[in-house]
């Protein structure tokens, strides 16, 4: 079933734990997503970055996913992930998104404030949840780039005024956190997080989460955390699973035996993913 974000979200900030918030580009990624939430009943949010829907086309992502979410018994939640453009922003709105994201975070503070309450203003008067980004999250996703010296840690102070004056519904947060794949191990400012949190008392959104330790995601979680954005796991899943078939057939090319394997892949990592984000069986509560 296709729910709003904030529900999604609310529950989640209610009950302790994350949802996994995948990214998808085609048909594999959406099944491989909605089989692992099945498995696992743990609530979900599929989400399409502005380099997705180039890819595959607004009409094409919405079809598939609502098409999906249909005849699951999970929740569901259908996310525009880095939404900068405001006229893309409300394509999502009019295709059936239930959830979008306003990231005008390199903008200065006024700025961002200023752009997110427009969106803000227009999706909920059609019952769609707003995410924002307050701080800069530095790496590389499709269309967003921010170099290291650029990123900037999200100020409680800030953020406490940034959602009193927008009236979002989640909030994104810089703690340490990068798009893309790590040279080193992240270090998390957890202090950062649960002071933000106890400020704040709502959801909080943790980007770049693609191989963080284990033990960072679940404090990270334990403190405040209720959504992460996972995409560079699933597409080196997808990666690892297609070579290593190829390697093995390299006859086959029929694109349903090849792709078959790399689904699987990727619902195992999405799966493990839920267990560790705390929300496997918090689809029945």
């Amino acid at each position: 079933m296709i729910v709003a974000g904030r529900e999604i979200l609310k529950h989640a900030h209610k009950h302790g734990y994350a949802v996994g918030a995948f990214n998808v580009n085609n048909m594999e990624q959406v099944k491989a997503i909605i089989e692992a939430a099945e498995e696992t009943k743990s609530p979900v949010i599929i989400q399409a970055s502005q380099g997705g829907l180039k890819y595959a086309g607004v009409e094409y992502i919405a079809a598939m996913v609502k098409e999906a979410a249909k005849n699951a018994s999970v929740p569901v939640a259908l996310h525009l992930d880095h939404g900068t453009d405001f006229k893309q922003i409300m394509m999502c709105i009019r295709n059936g998104f239930t959830s979008v994201m306003i990231d005008a975070s390199h903008y200065e503070l006024e700025e961002n404030i200023k752009k997110t309450r427009k969106i803000v203003e227009m999706a909920h008067a059609v019952g769609v949840s707003v995410e924002a980004e307050l701080g800069k999250i530095g790496g590389v996703e499709d269309d967003i780039s921010v170099d290291e010296k650029d990123a900037t840690f999200t100020d409680p102070d800030d953020a406490e005024k940034f959602v009193a004056e927008t009236g979002v519904d989640s909030l994104a947060i810089a703690v340490g956190t990068a798009h893309g794949p790590y040279k080193g191990e992240p270090k998390l400012d957890f202090e950062r997080i649960k002071v933000i949190k106890e400020k704040l008392n709502m959801p909080l959104v943790l980007h770049g989460s693609s191989g963080v330790p284990e033990e960072s995601i679940k404090e990270a979680v334990r403190l405040g955390i209720n959504k992460i954005n996972i995409d560079t796991d699933i597409r080196m899943a997808f990666h690892r699973a297609v070579k290593e078939f190829v390697k093995k057939n390299p006859d086959v090319y029929d694109p349903r035996k090849i792709l078959s394997p790399a689904k699987e892949e990727m619902k195992n990592v999405i799966a493990d993913k839920m267990r560790i984000f705390g929300s496997a069986g918090m689809a029945l509560r």
